[in-house]
């Protein structure tokens, strides 16, 4: 139970990450990684390959996710058309445009923009997490970017409106 205690600790806040980017909604996201560690804690004896904890725990996290997206009938991390964006001339206009263009990623995509940039998880400690090699973090965050400000050019904004050229 301690070092599950320390497990807990290392990873609760990358399993809010994961579960925010799929429900989005930050109090959901604590209940889903609550109930992650629960069944973590149940399950652990099924898990084969302790080196694979973080993405043992991640497959966990987004099943729950999906579970509760289903149970309170929620659009998989979509923002309704009720708040689409007319201008990007101010502050909270253009927040709200990256925010859309960010939930309309793949949710792949969007696990990795959530936990790189909403989060400030390093690229390593992603890899980590997700199970992936830095390399496939970094190629997949490339692109998730690339489909970002293809959004926002769609959307208006040049490079100067969110910080690149």
């Amino acid at each position: 139970m301690e070092s599950f205690g320390a497990l807990y600790e290392r990873y609760h806040s990358p399993m809010v990450a994961l579960a925010y980017s799929m429900l989005a909604d930050r109090d959901l996201a604590e209940d889903a990684a609550q109930e992650v560690f629960a069944i973590a804690c149940r399950d652990i004896e099924s898990l084969k390959n302790k080196e694979r904890f973080a993405a043992w725990l991640a497959g966990i996290c987004r099943n729950v996710s999906r579970q509760m997206l289903r149970a309170n009938r929620i659009k998989p991390a979509a923002l309704s058309d009720e708040h689409a964006v007319q201008s990007g001339s101010d502050c909270g206009d253009r927040r709200e445009t990256i925010r859309r263009a960010v939930w309309n990623l793949r949710e792949a995509e969007r696990e990795l923009i959530v936990l790189r940039y909403f989060d400030g998880f390093s690229q390593a400690r992603i890899s980590e997490v997700l199970g992936l090699s830095p390399q496939a973090v970094n190629g997949r965050l490339v692109r998730a970017k690339r489909k970002i400000a293809k959004y926002l050019k769609r959307n208006g904004f040049t490079g100067d409106d969110y910080g690149t050229s």
